[in-house]
């Protein structure tokens, strides 16, 4: 069992997400963005950030870079429904791995489960 941080603006996707990670054996803590996915760094270590790469505020790409710098080791998993961002995003933070939405919930939890045996 991982500890996962979730940040997903869109409030059915985050529970849905939650929802699997959990059936997926995973302590899940999700909140609505950036700024407090920030905050939640600071209360417990999580092996694994997932953000949306597009929310209002600060975005996926900027919350990755303010945690690599809060959470040494986190690894990241951005999910986007915008192949172009979600390109961009690649060359800007090419240690993260991407999902585009939509996606069957077996590919998000065998993206999870990769990421974190590596």
């Amino acid at each position: 069992m991982a500890s996962i941080l979730l940040a997903e603006d869109d409030n059915a996707m985050r529970t849905f997400l939650t929802s699997a990670l959990h059936r997926a054996g995973h302590d899940v803590v999700a909140v609505p963005d950036g700024v407090a996915a920030i905050n939640a760094l600071g209360t417990r270590d999580f092996a694994l950030l997932i953000a949306d790469i597009v929310m209002p505020g600060m975005d996926g790409i900027e919350l990755s870079r303010q945690a690599a710098r809060r959470a040494t080791g986190l690894k990241v998993l951005f999910i986007t429904g915008f192949a172009a961002v979600a390109m961009n995003a690649r060359q800007e933070v090419t240690e993260a791995q991407i999902l585009s939405k939509p996606f069957h919930l077996r590919d998000l939890v065998k993206n999870v489960d990769r990421l974190l045996a590596a």
